[in-house]
Parts: C-alpha cells; sequence; structure tokens
C-alpha cells in the first residue's frame, strides 16, 4: 500500500505548461531560409541501424556517448560492447547512460557490462536507480536514445541497444534513427553542442549515481574472461563491416536548413509537457498535412483538447499506430481500444498498423520540409514521466525520405472508420488476437484507472 501511494500521490499530478516556456517556444525558430553546417539522413533498417552504430564508435577519435533506456548484452549488444572495448582500448574515452529499471534486470551483475566500466576510459551511469525505499521517484525514467561521436556526429532515434531493435536476431520491432553529421564542429549554431550540453546536464544531475567504478575488480576472471570474448568479437566486426574503410558522412547525408532539439525536463517526478506542448505548436502554425506516427496512443483530457484544435484548423491530420492485435504493449493496446472512439471525435484520420511485427517508430511530418524523428510517444509516460528527445529537422531532402519510409507502413494498415469498422485495402490482412493475448488485455483493462502511469 504504501508503494502504491506513493506512487500515486506524486505521479497523478500533471503540470500544465509554463508561461515561461510558452513564450520562449516558438515554432517559427525551427525554420531557416539560410543553410545550415548540418547534414541528416534517415536510419530505417534494424540491420542499418547496428551497422552504422559499429561504424560510428570506429571513426571516434575523442570520445563517445552512448544513452539507451535498455541496455543487453545480447548479439547485438555484444557487438556493441565490443566495439566500445575496443574505441576504450585505443584511448577513446567512452561515457554510457542507461535507465536504472531496466539495468537493474540486464546490467547489474554482468561481466560483459562490468568488463567495460572497469576500463580505465569508459565510465557507466545509471539514471534513477531503483529503489523501493523511495517510490516516490520510481515512474520518471530516461527514455533517450543517442550515440554521440567526438563533435561532428550523432545518432538519435528510438532504438534501445538490443536485438528487439539493432541488426536481424530473432523477433524484431519496426524503429529508426537519425544520423546527423556537422561539417563544421566548432560552430556553435551545429546542433551536436544542443545534444552534447543536453547529455551533460543529464550526466551530471543528481539522479544519475555510478553503475560499477572499482578498477581493481578488472582482473577478476570472469571480467578478464568476458573482456577477451569481446575483444576477439571485434574482430569478427572489424571483417563484416569492413572498418578500415571511413565512410563518407558528407556523400550519404542531405542538406540541412535547421535542426532543433526538443526536450522533456530531466529530473525524476512528474515533468512539464515541454516536447508533447511543442510538437502541438509546429502542428498548429501549419495548414498543411501533417501525419504522426506513434506505436501507442494513451491522452488525458488536454492532450485531447490540443489535437481537436490542430485539427479544427487543419483537415489534413492523421495518425497511424499499431493495432491493438499488432501492438507489442499491452497498455497502449487496451487503452487503445477503450479510447478509439475519443481518439476520432477529435477529428484526426486515424490508421492502424497490421503489419505482424509491432511498429515502434515515433516521427511526424509537417509539410514537405519538417522530419521530426525521436524517442517521444504520444502517451502520458513519454508526456508527463520520461525524459524524452525529438529532432526537428527543417529539410525538404530528409523530410521526403522520412515521409517515404512512413507510407511504406501504411500501405500495410486500415483506415479507421468508426470504433467498430476499418476500411482494409486490398492485399492487406488484418491481425488476429490468440486467447493468451486478449486475456492479458482484458486483464490490462482492469488497470485503466493507472493509466496516467502508462
Amino acid at each position: 500500500m504504501y508503494l502504491v501511494l506513493s506512487v500515486v500521490f506524486v505521479y497523478i499530478r500533471q503540470p500544465e505548461v509554463s508561461r515561461e516556456y510558452q513564450e520562449a517556444f516558438d515554432p517559427g525558430a525551427c525554420y531557416s531560409d539560410a543553410g545550415s553546417c548540418d547534414r541528416a539522413y534517415i536510419i530505417e533498417d534494424n540491420s542499418e541501424a547496428l551497422a552504422e552504430r559499429i561504424r560510428m564508435i570506429e571513426q571516434a577519435e575523442e570520445r563517445i556517448i552512448l544513452s539507451t533506456f535498455e541496455f543487453r548484452a545480447d548479439e547485438s549488444g555484444k557487438d556493441v560492447l565490443a566495439a566500445l572495448i575496443h574505441a576504450a582500448e585505443r584511448g577513446v574515452e567512452v561515457k554510457v547512460l542507461a535507465d536504472g529499471f531496466p539495468a537493474l534486470l540486464q546490467m547489474k551483475g554482468n561481466t560483459y557490462f562490468q568488463a567495460l566500466s572497469t576500463m580505465k576510459q569508459a565510465e557507466i551511469k545509471l539514471y534513477n536507480q531503483v529503489n523501493l525505499l523511495m517510490p516516490w521517484k520510481s515512474m520518471g525514467r530516461l527514455h533517450d536514445k543517442y550515440v554521440i561521436v567526438d563533435d561532428y556526429l550523432y545518432l538519435l532515434g528510438g532504438r534501445n541497444t538490443y536485438d528487439y531493435f539493432l541488426g536481424d536476431n530473432g523477433y524484431k520491432n519496426y524503429d529508426r534513427d537519425v544520423l546527423v553529421y556537422s561539417m563544421e564542429p566548432e560552430n556553435e549554431e551545429s546542433s551536436i553542442h544542443q545534444l552534447e550540453a543536453y547529455f551533460e546536464s543529464v550526466w551530471e544531475s543528481s539522479a544519475c549515481r555510478y553503475f560499477y567504478d572499482n578498477p581493481a575488480n578488472a582482473s577478476r576472471t570472469q571480467i578478464i574472461e568476458a573482456r577477451e570474448e569481446l575483444e576477439e568479437r571485434y574482430l569478427v566486426l572489424q571483417e563484416r563491416y569492413e572498418l578500415d574503410k571511413a565512410p563518407d558522412y558528407k556523400q550519404m547525408t542531405f542538406a540541412v536548413n535547421r535542426i532543433t532539439l526538443l526536450s522533456n525536463p530531466i529530473h525524476v517526478y512528474a515533468k512539464e509537457p515541454t516536447v508533447f506542448y511543442a510538437l502541438m505548436q509546429l502542428m498548429k502554425d501549419t495548414e498543411k498535412e501533417s501525419t504522426i506516427h506513434t506505436p501507442y496512443i494513451i491522452c488525458n483530457d488536454w492532450m485531447y483538447e490540443e489535437l481537436t484544435e490542430i485539427c479544427d484548423g487543419n483537415q489534413h491530420v492523421s495518425l497511424m499506430t499499431n493495432s491493438a492485435a499488432n501492438n507489442g504493449n499491452p497498455f497502449g493496446a487496451s487503452d487503445y481500444t477503450l479510447n478509439k472512439g475519443k481518439l476520432l471525435d477529435t477529428g484526426l484520420t486515424i490508421y492502424e498498423y497490421e503489419g505482424g511485427v509491432s511498429y515502434h517508430g515515433k516521427s511526424i511530418t509537417i509539410g514537405d520540409e519538417l522530419a521530426i524523428v525521436g524517442s517521444f510517444n504520444m502517451d502520458m509516460r513519454s508526456v508527463y514521466l520520461d525524459t524524452e528527445l525529438m529532432l526537428v529537422i527543417h529539410s525538404k531532402e530528409v523530410a521526403q525520405q522520412l515521409r517515404g519510409y512512413m507510407e511504406t507502413y501504411e500501405k500495410e494498415s486500415v483506415k479507421v472508420i468508426d470504433k467498430e469498422n476499418c476500411e482494409i485495402p486490398a492485399g492487406v490482412t488484418r491481425q488476429e488476437m490468440g486467447g493468451a493475448k486478449k486475456l492479458k488485455l482484458y486483464g490490462v483493462m482492469l488497470l485503466n484507472w493507472l493509466r496516467f502511469l502508462m
């Protein structure tokens, strides 16, 4: 009862957007008539996403920053760890930041992570580690996912660091990242400096603690064996990804006018909904077509009102999310089932993805100029509880690339007519919900009064 009441009383209050933030955020500032020193490119395929992370880490000369919600030592996770250990061995400073809740299950006591953290050039910190004596801090989670290399290259999106999101090992989610390359790292206008400043604010915050910081333990037999295994693994990666060849990042990326980083507050308590507010303002600021992709959508009354206001001013606003049967998140599936009518009442044109693999992409296009990619889901957890990042990219080329990828999923979706009926295109088959999943769905519905935590 102590745990439940502490969580409910602390997080049931959802802050409003401050006047200061409303006055400071200008949608027009996300556009520019001039070219930027940054260039960008969407990374859509899971295998390409893993390969690019390995190549980026290989290019590092001074430092690597990796921030992720969840990091596992499975096949893809070991590949990333092997690349990080190789970088640390050649003198590159390595910093890894992960969320404390999944780290308790996946990282604590794991010799592969200990092999990295006991190296002189490497540090691992965990955000908001689990403490049952302080449950009033428990719901604030680190949901950011990005990699920074030196001062000229970063990758940001919705992928966690394990097999569901990287590589081609077994079960997977569909997701995306955006790669950003700065041609002028010293230029303070480059968006990489926004991300670096954000990382430093989180890394140095009181919410973060070191994972395992005792170099004396590096001589333990199990840790030595884990490091040797990862070093041998890296030899395979060098050949597989031809790491002796430096990528031509200028050639593979597109020109950008401006990149703006949107972020939530970084403390562990209920947060001011800055990212959601900024996204809504960007869509209110245009009469051009806006398309939202989100794995799940869980709204409170204010969120419904904001979406309604956007649709009242623009008849060309659509949203694609997983169907209940295709959804990998039982909380998202149950809430969507219960509240589909409220979503339709906002005026959104809604599509349900039926591809058979859960879609985890979090993206928005506005007109033919803005591409928005990051970690933010359209649910109350992303709005009020988690740290979140979204990149707003003013670039016709990147917007066209992103829109093309989004359309491939929309071709495997159905258009929602009302709460019971959908328009099913030729060639699309609706996913069926098995008995076990249906039972889980109805069980989760009993907890719907806790939807502000989902």
